[in-house]
């Protein structure tokens, strides 16, 4: 079976996807900070009949990426990774002026630093699977300009460039950087918690990740919007 790690996964987008491979019958790593949440979720997915391997753990930390790989490995390798956890910066979002500069170190260390120190620690496994594929979650504020967003979009743009020229460097996997759009997620009403507009679940984005596991086009940028329209 093929075999994923997502990190990020205890719950939102992480879950939805995790849950949507479990059922075509892939193997899995998960990862995420909250160990219980993460144990249920790998409890429900292992239902499906798949193999649920969970860490749980920071992805800053090099060790626990070294774990993900290593447990991916003992699996069968590593045919997608999905790159999925992601800090805000500052909870609710804050202007330029205000933005606490702890804050945008963190969230380009868990959005870019040990996304890319995640791709390093797997691209041997990757290289060796006929279809390794690598998915990094981005956001439509890495190319729209929003007040407030201005730190999460700078680390999600970088991230947005680092896998674009990953795709470059290693063209025999696929390397896609996708905008999920607008979700209810708990990062997002960290981010804006005075915004009580409904939004879409995370579960109705996936099929849009499926489509590109089914028809594997070029590395590049994708919006799942427009995936989901069959643009």
């Amino acid at each position: 079976m093929p075999v994923a790690i997502i990190t990020g996964a205890s719950k939102g987008l992480g879950r939805a996807l995790a849950e949507a491979l479990a059922a075509r019958g892939w193997d899995l790593v998960l990862d995420a900070r909250t160990a219980e949440v993460l144990k249920e979720t790998a409890a429900a997915l292992a239902g499906h009949g798949a193999r649920v391997t969970a860490l749980p753990g920071d992805v800053t930390d090099p060790a626990h990426r070294s774990e993900l790989v290593a447990a991916a490995w003992k699996l069968g390798g590593v045919d997608l990774l999905v790159n999925n956890a992601s800090a805000l910066g500052a909870a609710p979002l804050a202007r330029l002026e205000g933005l606490p500069l702890d804050g945008l170190r963190r969230a380009l260390e868990v959005n870019v630093v040990a996304a890319l120190g995640l791709v390093q620690e797997a691209l041997p496994l990757l290289r060796a699977s006929e279809a390794g594929t690598v998915i990094t979650v981005s956001s439509d504020a890495a190319a729209e300009a929003y007040e407030t967003w201005g730190g999460y979009g700078a680390s999600k743009a970088a991230l947005d460039h680092l896998a674009a020229v990953l795709g470059e460097e290693e063209p025999r996997l696929r390397v896609w950087a996708v905008d999920p759009g607008d979700m209810a997620t708990d990062l997002y009403a960290a981010a804006v918690p005075d915004d009580g507009d409904p939004r879409p679940e995370p579960a109705s984005v996936v099929p849009a990740f499926l489509r590109l596991l089914d028809e594997r086009p070029a590395s590049g940028r994708y919006g799942a919007p427009s995936l989901l329209e069959g643009r």
